[in-house]
């Protein structure tokens, strides 16, 4: 478990980040409903329900990736994972995170506290490029987020999704892991 005060908040709002668990999916899929109907974060336009979620996470947890929850005041505020970038063997050693944040809970550190969290757990592993999909050129928290973490801009898909009457760009970004491309990643078996 990780925990991060917020420097400008009371002492008592500590996000602890932790491993989700089947009990945090309620939470977690109605976080990522409020995104799906009202935000640009995500493409999906039709909220998965509970079990979709949990089978999400089950998904993430056999790729043996993370998935992770954040608690504030003992309530889940937030949830990060990393999944695999793309299905061909070559991308096997690049991940892509994703990270939300329940609505009214932005810039508190949960965000920060889940990517810091995350990152850390992926560097244990074999990968060693992360990847972030931003939805929305014009999301400037995730884009100062993944920045402040060491991710650097790559790219701009324009005008490739079509969402809430308006199209969206796609924002690309990349950060090395461990070693990055320094040295041929482990062979695999």
């Amino acid at each position: 478990m990780t925990s991060l005060s917020h420097p400008g908040a009371a002492s008592t709002e500590t996000v602890m980040v932790r491993d989700a668990t089947a009990a945090d999916m309620a939470a977690i899929q109605a976080i990522y409903a409020h995104e799906v109907l009202h935000g640009l974060a995500t493409f999906e336009e039709t909220p998965p329900d509970v079990d979709e979620m949990q089978a999400r996470r089950a998904a993430v947890r056999a790729a043996g990736l993370h998935y992770l929850a954040a608690q504030l005041d003992g309530r889940v505020v937030g949830y990060s994972y990393a999944t695999a970038y793309r299905p061909r063997p070559a991308y096997r050693h690049t991940i892509e995170d994703s990270v939300y944040v329940a609505e009214g809970m932005q810039r508190r550190g949960v965000g920060r506290a889940l990517l810091a969290a995350l990152i850390a757990r992926c560097e244990q592993g074999p990968w060693r490029q992360m990847i972030a999909v931003i939805g929305d050129r014009r999301n400037d928290g995730s884009i100062a987020l993944h920045a402040a973490h060491g991710f650097r801009h790559v790219g701009t898909l324009e005008a490739a999704g079509f969402k809430l009457g308006r199209w969206v760009d796609t924002v690309l970004m990349q950060r090395a892991l461990g070693p990055g491309n320094a040295i041929p990643p482990r062979p695999t078996p």
